[in-house]
Formats: structure tokens, sequence, C-alpha cells
């Protein structure tokens, strides 16, 4: 392979919403979508997978209480894991995270995101649950040493219908603000790695033995 080579990054999206369809899975796609397009126009190539967790409510229940994860969890863990950017949409419950997203990250191991790119979002009914990006989630991502972009995205009901006012059809701009800062340091990775990749290169043995002679 050429040392010059970049690979994809990859993105992995952790949408917790409960319902079919979901706002909680609208917004997610919609920030994984501007997270693409930002990349695309940086030049760089993504794959995007999405870790629905609806469909892995009984997996992650009998890992719990087994320690055990089924062959669909351990597929979502190594996603997450092994992505370079994270972005994680839960709905609102009680003003808090819902209990599967949270036991979705319980069964991750406590270092597995040490650093990763994460990006923050939830949808609720109402604006008053926002808060619950600051008390609830981030102290969550920030137990698991992640790296949590500034701005974290929630979208109430009304958000979604738009009427026209600068002061509250805000959240086109959020999505964009928040997957900038995620795009920057998931492209800052990407730029280590290709240095770290470029510096490899492989002296000769006669030329390390030449510049041990004295001159």
């Amino acid at each position: 392979m050429n040392a010059n080579t970049v690979q994809p990054l990859h993105l992995t999206v952790v949408s917790a919403g409960l319902s079919v369809p979901s706002s909680t899975r609208l917004l997610a796609d919609r920030l994984a979508e501007a997270a693409r397009e930002q990349l695309t126009d940086a030049g760089l190539d993504v794959e995007i997978r999405v870790v629905e967790l609806r469909d892995l409510a009984v997996d992650i229940a009998n890992n719990l209480v087994t320690g055990f994860p089924s062959s669909s969890l351990a597929e979502a863990v190594e996603a997450v894991t092994s992505a370079d950017g994270l972005i994680a949409v839960t709905p609102v419950f009680s003003a808090s995270y819902s209990g599967l997203f949270k036991s979705f990250f319980d069964v991750i191991d406590n270092d597995a995101l040490t650093g990763k790119a994460v990006l923050a979002a939830a949808t609720g009914g109402t604006a008053r649950h926002s808060l619950a990006l600051e008390h609830a989630l981030r102290p969550l991502f920030a137990y698991l040493r992640t790296v949590v972009v500034p701005t974290t995205v929630y979208a109430a009901s009304e958000d979604w219908g738009g009427n026209g006012d600068p002061l509250t059809d805000t959240l086109p701009n959020r999505i964009r603000r928040a997957t900038g800062e995620l795009t920057g340091l998931m492209r800052q990775r990407t730029g280590a790695a290709t240095r770290a990749t470029n510096d490899t290169t492989v002296i000769p043995f006669e030329q390390q033995l030449n510049a041990l002679r004295p001159t």
C-alpha cells in the first residue's frame, strides 16, 4: 500500500429512538449527512454506520445479565469503538437520556472510547429538556474520557416545523456548527495518522552504518 494513501474515515451514529419513524433517528440522519458533506467538501472519504439501539434492546438486556454479547451487539460495539468519530442521539425522558441509551454504553468497556471525538444530541417534546445534554450526556461521555465537541444539538418538537423566525429556526445552524466541530477533530486525527504513516520510511542498513562512522 502506498504510504500516502489515506484510508476512509469511519463515522458511527448511535440512535436510541424507540418509535418508527423516530424524531431521534431523523436528527441522527441529518447530523450524519451534514458531517458527510463537510468531509466530502474537504476531499475526504467517509464510511457511515448507523447503530439503531431499538433493534438491539433484547441483546443489550441479555448482555447486562449474562455478560456475553450477541453477534449483533458485538458488531455494534465494534462499530462504535473503532470509529474515528461518534454521533450519539437519544430521546430525553424525565430530563435525562433514555434507559436504552445508557444501557448500551454500560456494556462498552470504560476505556474503549478514550480520546474519541463525540457529538452529543437529543430530542424531546419541549425545549425545557435541552439542558439534559449538559447535565446528563456530557458528564457520561466525560466519564468515558471521550472528547465531546463544544456544541450539542437538541431538537424539540417546534424545531422541526420552521416558521421563518431567525431567533427560533436555528436547528440547521446548530447542526452545521456541531458537525463542523466534529469533522474538524476527525480531520486532525486523520492528519496525525497520515504523518505517522509517512514517517515510517525504511532506511537501508548500509545507510544507517554510514551515519555511525566518524567524519
